[in-house]
């Protein structure tokens, strides 16, 4: 037992929270060997199984398994508070900051942005996640998360949730096409994203047209790039659409597309740190930002 250190127990939080030692890998920067050694070592050394493949072949906590989770979980949230405490406690300090969004928003908005950011604050050091899920900010799997919807946990005590920009909607086609763009089809989400409100919203304009979509995308780039492609009518954030080569905008009549919202959610203990309270003040500018500006 006095040989467990908290190496050991990252390795049993990311095999119970990934499910399979592949995923486990990627999120601890090794890969699958190295998780399963490294699981077996410390199960020889408490002398009792940690983990048990179910049927489907994912890896579930043994009940002894789930005790050494939830310890795990607590040291690792008392490692988390102590270094944000000492970052803090540094006022000119900054280091390295995690910010998760949309890939197009990181593709077309952040990146374009960023030089005078970087410049300005030389000890910063940025990781974009281009991911589409929720990342957990109370697992810490991202400091900083751009929404567009309040989420369920902006609740959590550990998340504070913050609107910074509402985003308008406009519906585009290829430059050179305007004059056709009633007869050309509309380019849907997939299913997955059925649930959102915009994505509900194309889907209406297309059934109302009669016509049935030949293409499905899950994210807003890949729409954007469609409609340059000429492969039809699109609905995109006006903050991404309008510097884009090769669109253009198109009445939407009556159609009255949707308004959503964007929300900056940070982890509760690093609120307060210099490096996060630097980046938030940046994307409250890039959001507020005239589009004529941009």
């Amino acid at each position: 037992m006095h040989d467990i250190d908290w190496n050991d127990l990252r390795y049993v939080l990311a095999l119970a929270r990934g499910g399979s030692f592949a995923t486990a890998g990627r999120a601890l920067g090794t890969d699958a060997t190295t998780v399963g050694r490294r699981l077996r070592i410390l199960e020889s050394r408490l002398g009792t199984p940690l983990f048990s493949r179910d049927a489907r072949g994912a890896m579930s906590p043994t009940p002894t398994g789930e005790i050494a989770v939830a310890k795990a979980e607590t040291i690792e949230a008392e490692v988390m508070a102590l270094s944000g405490a000492l970052d803090a406690a540094d006022p000119m300090t900054l280091g390295k900051v995690r910010l998760t969004a949309a890939p197009s928003f990181i593709n077309r908005l952040l990146i374009p942005a960023m030089p005078g950011l970087l410049a300005r604050h030389t000890g910063l050091q940025l990781e974009l996640i281009g991911d589409s899920r929720n990342l957990n900010l109370t697992r810490r799997e991202a400091d900083m998360a751009l929404r567009l919807a309040r989420p369920a946990d902006a609740a959590n005590s550990k998340v504070v949730a913050k609107r910074i920009a509402t985003l308008d909607y406009a519906i585009y086609v290829a430059a050179g096409r305007e004059r056709q763009a009633k007869s050309l089809p509309w380019i849907v989400y997939e299913e997955a994203m059925a649930h959102l409100p915009h994505a509900r919203w194309i889907a209406a304009q297309a059934e109302i047209s009669g016509r049935s979509s030949q293409l499905a995308v899950n994210d807003a780039e890949a729409l954007l790039q469609a409609a340059v492609a000429g492969l039809g009518r699109v609905l995109l954030p006006k903050i991404l659409a309008e510097n884009a080569g090769g669109l253009c905008r198109v009445d939407s009549g009556d159609k009255n597309p949707p308004v959503r919202e964007i929300w900056l959610l940070i982890h509760a203990e690093l609120r307060q740190l210099v490096r996060i309270r630097t980046v938030a003040d940046w994307l409250d500018g890039v959001f507020r930002r005239p589009l004529a500006e941009r």
